[in-house]
């Protein structure tokens, strides 16, 4: 049996053996269709897959596209949002270009195992179009770059990770990627590794000073240690000298629990510098259907509008022989609304006045045609 690496060289060399194994995957990579076999920005994505099917690959496009989009708005609840599943099923319209790749790795039995990847590129103005249209808040780019300060701590004493051991804090950098940002490292000069005890011991003003040679005056300040079970690491996101957040990420894997600090990172910096969507606010507006002829046309209409996500509720108000007029509780304002329903072939936009006050918002009157 062989022994397991002691001290701190011992948790470092593991780390480091983890990097240079994802390199050597990489390396080994074969290309089984396309130029270009890796996502590189936020506009592409990478999912496995389990074989290169029509079907299969469809399938895979909507996962990758509920991926994009969460790097492209930053929010990694995106999939959630109102109407996003919805256009996921239609997910092949936004999509620029695919390539597979065929990695080749070790089984837990030490068997060789493989795994097909589909790299899938967006178009960048339809996904922006998408992020308007669902009125989806975002963060915009280009997005800042924090500073990382890590120490890690087997049980023999911290120690920073610096621009010399970028393979150990590989896991942590790549998840902020994914993430769709990046985060550096520091150069780990001597005086900033007399400052990992600063970092043991929370002091984030003494990290921000020590980085203000860095730009921008952001850091992730966290520490990694042995815990019961695995590892867990300690994370405090600090902007301009304020403390954003501090959270704890957990894992028997020491990899995992590092990347954790990437999400948190992601999710500060979201919350502080996304921008609401432009589609106006939630709430009941009213709408006028013209061009209903018939009961036909009433029910294609009623199940147009219960299909779409961003509905969440039909209240019928008023019917003459020109118009029906409904209420309808949107999850985002009528603007989106408007861009959303016209895109088919049931309704198209007419015109748009302001309403008369209802109360808790002033009412939209929106007017549309039906189809035929």
């Amino acid at each position: 049996m062989q022994a397991k690496p002691q001290g701190v060289m011992g948790v470092w060399m593991a780390l480091l053996a983890g990097g240079l194994l994802l390199v050597s995957g990489i390396a080994q990579a074969q290309r089984v269709e396309g130029d270009r076999a890796a996502a590189s920005g936020p506009y592409q994505a990478e999912v496995a897959v389990r074989n290169q099917t029509d079907g299969e690959r469809e399938r895979a496009f909507a996962r990758a596209l509920m991926q994009a989009l969460a790097n492209v708005t930053g929010d990694r609840d995106a999939a959630q949002r109102p109407g996003v599943r919805e256009e996921a099923q239609k997910a092949k319209a936004y999509v620029d270009g695919y390539d597979y790749r065929q990695d080749e790795g070790v089984s837990a039995s030490g068997a060789p195992s493989f795994q097909t990847t589909l790299v899938v590129r967006f178009d960048r103005d339809a996904v922006d179009g998408l992020v308007n249209m669902l009125g989806l808040s975002s963060w915009p780019q280009p997005r800042p770059k924090p500073v990382l300060w890590l120490a890690i701590d087997d049980g023999s004493g911290p120690r920073l990770v610096g621009l010399g051991q970028v393979n150990a804090a590989r896991p942590v950098l790549d998840a902020a990627k994914a993430r769709g940002y990046a985060l550096g490292l520091p150069a780990g000069s001597a005086a900033e590794q007399a400052a990992v005890g600063a970092i043991w011991r929370g002091d984030t003003g003494a990290i921000a000073s020590l980085s203000k040679r860095y730009s921008p005056p952001m850091q992730l300040v966290g520490k990694l240690q042995r815990a019961a079970g695995g590892w867990v690491a300690d994370w405090v996101f600090v902007d301009k000298g304020k403390v954003l957040h501090k959270w704890q990420t957990k894992h028997a894997d020491a990899r995992r629990a590092m990347a954790g600090g990437a999400d948190g990172t992601a999710d500060a910096l979201f919350r502080r510098y996304a921008k609401a969507g432009s589609g106006g606010p939630p709430g009941r507006y009213r709408v006028r259907i013209l061009g209903i002829d018939d009961a036909d046309d009433y029910l294609r209409l009623a199940g147009y509008l219960d299909g779409i996500a961003i509905v969440k509720r039909i209240e019928p108000v008023t019917a003459t022989a020109d118009a029906l007029e409904l209420d309808l509780d949107l999850s985002t304002g009528i603007a989106n609304f408007s861009r959303y329903v016209t895109r088919g072939d049931v309704l198209s936009s007419v015109s748009m006045e302001a309403g008369e006050d209802a109360g808790e918002q002033p009412q939209r009157i929106a007017t549309f045609r039906m189809g035929h």
